[in-house]
């Protein structure tokens, strides 16, 4: 008896809960759509990261009705993640409940339109090719696929003999994206309401011009955040904050990638004010100090940073290799390249002190005329204040290296060590530049390692680094050579 008694009250929830169903299907297709679109907007911000994704707040004013509303917000990102969608009431907390939502790109297009009309009725207007009359025949749309299909009266056309007249447009085709919501109110009249969602399309990234001074001893430095916009909508007037980080996300599989993807058909540029810096979580926040529209399939530049007379450090530096360390030689490079570097100290005595997102720095030198010239560029990672910047503009063309191993010998290998060996090497280094430099020779030596002579004074700076600061006479040649004793 008590098993019936269960059984009857499980029928009678699901009952209930199919006709709940029922009602609110029903409701959602014959209750009137209520359309908000971006003239209903009272405020709209972007925080915007730089992996392809945004944040998107939209608060827009709206006249609910007691009970089930249907609404369409038009003029959302055609990237939006649906399922990270938001929509609460911020004039009347806890007032609205979401039973359903759907994102609508199934854009409107002549051909989507066609499609939709497959297997009903359309006016076809014919043009009489001399006297120009027009003639109103009934159609019935067989195919759109590749092409056109129609019945016209007892024949089968393809291809369009004139201009199709449509009756109305289906309700599940959007002249542009719609996220619709299926929501109850507890009150019918305006409210303020906030969307907010997750979106691709949306991207920044940083870049950064520096101009050395003749002598390299100082640079201008100049930050610019370049926002791209390919998410398929536009943002007028909007509050503008982009993070700087490496912020966890879940890989999507490839089938809910979005595929709206466009080229950049325009450029702006913004540079009324930097952008303010600040903390979040464990990344770093950057605001614009006024509000800014970000444009459909715009590449938009905002100024982030201007610093002059930084300044800096230029340092040649010749790296070695381990593996000559392990067996027999000759001569290694008649002609190795030796790097030049600069570098700078993010502090704020330098004008500068904030942390500086990852991006590329081009570096810019006046030739003797006094023309701007391009010397190189290098890409920096994320960088926090008080650290050092360090960048490589390319390899010197007037110094150069000759490296030889001129002794190789195996030696007795005790205790712990299976091989033991010592060898000498031999570092030219030619200066043809008309003024004194100084090279940093660092050679990366492996296992136990202990150096037997050295022509010059050296430095172990840490467990398997020797280091040499060489300096070259203008226009002369200097020779460093050493010996040492490898184990392991």
């Amino acid at each position: 008896m008590q098993q019936l008694m269960i059984n009857h009250h499980s029928l009678l929830v699901r009952f209930y809960t199919l006709t709940l169903l029922i009602v609110i299907s029903m409701t959602s297709v014959y209750a009137e759509e209520i359309k908000t679109t971006v003239e209903d907007q009272q405020e709209l911000s972007l925080t915007v990261y730089n992996q392809d994704l945004a944040l998107i707040r939209d608060v827009r004013n709206l006249k609910l009705n007691k009970g089930l509303n249907r609404v369409a917000v038009r003029e959302v990102s055609a990237q939006i993640r649906p399922e990270t969608a938001i929509i609460t009431s911020l004039s009347h907390p806890n007032s609205l409940s979401l039973l359903e939502q759907n994102f609508d790109y199934d854009l409107l297009t002549p051909q989507q339109l066609l499609q939709k009309y497959v297997g009903k009725q359309v006016r076809v207007i014919k043009t009489h090719p001399t006297t120009g009359a027009e003639k109103e025949v009934v159609a019935t749309v067989l195919s759109a696929n590749n092409g056109v299909v129609l019945k016209i009266g007892d024949r089968i056309e393809t291809g369009v003999p004139g201009r199709i007249v449509y009756d109305q447009v289906p309700d599940n085709l959007r002249d542009r994206p719609t996220l619709s919501i299926l929501a109850n109110s507890n009150v019918g009249n305006k409210q303020t309401l906030e969307l907010s969602y997750l979106s691709g399309g949306l991207s920044w990234k940083a870049d950064y011009v520096a101009k050395l001074d003749k002598d390299d001893k100082y640079l201008d430095l100049n930050g610019w955040v370049t926002l791209n916009n390919q998410s398929g909508a536009s943002y007028n007037n909007a509050k503008l904050q982009l993070v700087a980080g490496d912020v966890k996300r879940v890989s999507q599989p490839r089938a809910a990638q979005h595929r709206d993807v466009r080229m950049m058909k325009s450029m702006a540029a913004d540079s009324v004010a930097e952008m303010a810096e600040g903390s979040l979580f464990e990344y770093h926040l950057y605001t614009l100090g006024h509000k800014t529209d970000v444009l459909q399939n715009q590449t938009k530049q905002v100024a982030l940073l201007s610093a002059s007379r930084v300044p800096v450090t230029k340092e040649f530096m010749l790296q070695g290799s381990q593996h000559y360390y392990y067996n027999k030689f000759g001569v290694i490079a008649d002609k190795l390249k030796i790097g030049v570097f600069v570098e700078f100290e993010n502090e704020k005595k330098n004008d500068l002190g904030i942390a500086l997102p990852k991006g590329i720095v081009r570096v810019y030198k006046n030739d003797s005329s006094g023309n701007s010239q391009f010397i190189g560029e290098d890409r920096i990672d994320h960088t926090p204040k008080d650290e050092t910047i360090r960048l490589k503009l390319g390899d010197a063309f007037d110094v150069t290296a000759k490296k030889k191993q001129t002794d190789y010998k195996k030696e007795s290998a005790l205790g712990k060590y299976s091989h033991a060996a010592s060898s000498s090497y031999e570092i030219e280094i030619h200066n043809a530049k008309d003024e004194d430099v100084v090279v940093k020779v660092l050679e990366p030596v492996p296992g136990d390692w202990k150096m037997i002579k050295s022509s010059l004074e050296y430095e172990k700076v840490n467990a398997h680094t020797a280091q040499w600061l060489v300096k070259v006479p203008a226009e002369e040649r200097v020779t460093l050579s050493y010996k040492v004793l490898v184990r392991y």
